[in-house]
């Protein structure tokens, strides 16, 4: 069993690590391409390249296909809201800072929780108290009472990456976790391309011209990291897996430094330093309390 949660942290760790660099690349594609377009082709090339590992990799215990199915329907639709809401976000904000954001995800899953009958406890409420003082620092300027709209949007995004990890929650034991990473990202790929053809001009030539950003986003950031995501998530429960995938918004603000050359002022470093704070407080106070998931 310990050994099992190794891996699997392991696996939710590299996730992280391959969101949070996928931030930079989401932004470089986007000068070759509109959001819709660019998030609609980067993640059927995600479920492309998965659809023969689900072929070929089947488990040897043969998965509930229909349950499979409607939990990637449902995740498709999630990821859908949640991958456009934060690529349209990226056009006006940096990427760690949109990083930092989508962490809010972290505090929404336990608060989330309590629809689904899930105890929530005071020290999840005071760390929602703090990570919307983060959210304050992080995106309302100095003598400014609004947030900007494109921390508006990543911030509706980490709403729907919540609802999917619950539903991934849901569903994860009784289904074949590739298959379902596949099919979530088709849904998300025909979803997205549909939006584009209506709210764009896509320009496809020119997409494929920015073939790194695509290739990284769609073969690693949706068909790697998302798998590990579904994958790791079997044996830890998912305040502790939500935790481990928060480390994305460091490896974004990193990125963001190192690649794009990005900075933060040091009110927004501030309000980085409280999320990273409420976070810390909403998964490490409750873990010791919680069930392990049955093995």
């Amino acid at each position: 069993m310990k050994h099992r949660k190794l891996v699997s942290s392991l696996m939710l760790i590299v996730a992280a690590l391959i969101w949070g660099t996928a931030f930079v690349a989401q932004r470089k594609g986007m000068e070759y391409a509109g959001p819709l377009a660019f998030n609609g082709v980067r993640t059927l090339i995600g479920s492309l390249v998965l659809l023969p590992v689900a072929l070929i990799f089947r488990p040897a215990k043969a998965a509930n296909l229909r349950k499979t199915l409607l939990a990637g329907l449902l995740c498709g639709l999630c990821l859908f809201m949640a991958t456009n809401l934060q690529q349209i976000g990226l056009t006006s904000t940096e990427a760690g800072k949109a990083g930092f954001i989508t962490t809010f995800y972290i505090i929404l899953v336990p608060v989330l929780g309590l629809f689904l009958r899930k105890k929530t406890g005071a020290v999840t409420w005071l760390a929602v108290a703090v990570a919307l003082g983060g959210l304050f620092f992080l995106c309302v300027k100095p003598g400014e009472v609004r947030i900007a709209p494109g921390d508006l949007l990543v911030l509706g995004c980490a709403f729907f990456f919540a609802v999917q990890i619950l539903v991934i929650d849901f569903f994860v034991q009784e289904v074949d976790g590739v298959l379902l990473s596949c099919v979530q990202f088709a849904v998300d790929g025909v979803l997205s391309l549909i939006a584009a053809f209506l709210f764009e001009e896509p320009d496809f030539p020119a997409l494929f011209r920015g073939w790194i950003p695509l290739l990284y986003t769609g073969i690693l950031s949706c068909g790697v990291a998302y798998t590990l995501q579904i994958l790791g998530q079997k044996n830890l429960h998912p305040t502790v897996a939500s935790l481990l995938m928060s480390l994305e918004s460091a490896f974004a603000v990193l990125g963001g430094w190192l690649i794009l050359h990005e900075r933060l002022t040091r009110r927004e470093l501030l309000g980085c330093a409280l999320m990273l704070a409420a976070v810390l407080l909403v998964q490490l106070a409750p873990a010791k309390k919680e069930k392990p998931p049955a093995s």
